[in-house]
């Protein structure tokens, strides 16, 4: 968990499995004081794996999700567990394919002030089948497979999950040069 830049005299009020509250107490500038809380969640690894010349996505379940959900496969990073490491776990898990070819395209921290929280995006070329996955026992994944044009779409569908891509592929949709650069990255030697 990413617990850097948490005050010295912070301390742990609760610890659950992917959260932790910090509190501190904060001078305020009229002299007074107040409690302040930050939450620290585990990170996220989430994958754009390339089979060919398309991209894997996944319809998912989760036992507490009352409808499915469009999603890159990726999830929780352990603690200990380097960012390519988790996503090398969670594409074998989750969809059972393997790949050599891994770059990180971007790392993203959605919450900068009151929450700590990392979500670490790579590009995983060339993807293998190598295995039936190993799902939780709360997952049902059902295997998609999309164009690069397709994915440029896939903000405007309310049940796509990864919203931290959103701006990403809508830049790269509009504007020629970000679709070429994102195009070269997935498919091609950037």
């Amino acid at each position: 968990m990413n617990r850097k830049n948490l005050p010295l005299n912070a301390r742990l009020a609760f610890k659950g499995v992917m959260y932790e509250i910090w509190q501190w107490d904060a001078i305020m500038y009229d002299g007074t004081t107040e409690v302040y809380e930050c939450i620290v969640r585990s990170d996220s690894v989430e994958i754009i794996a390339i089979v060919g010349q398309e991209i894997l996505l996944q319809r998912q379940m989760q036992s507490d999700s009352e409808e499915p959900f469009l999603s890159l496969p990726g999830g929780r990073r352990n603690e200990g567990e380097s960012a390519v490491d988790c996503g090398k776990r969670e594409l074998r898990e989750e969809m059972g394919y393997q790949s050599s070819d891994w770059s990180m395209w971007r790392q993203h921290e959605p919450f900068r002030s009151r929450m700590k929280w990392n979500i670490y995006t790579y590009i995983a070329r060339d993807c293998k089948k190598t295995a039936e996955p190993s799902l939780d026992s709360g997952e049902k994944i059902e295997e998609l497979r999309i164009s690069f044009d397709d994915f440029l779409l896939l903000p405007d569908d309310p049940a796509f999950r990864n919203t931290d891509l959103t701006g990403p592929l809508l830049k790269a949709r509009y504007d020629k040069d970000e679709r070429a650069h994102l195009y070269a990255c997935l498919f091609g030697d950037i």
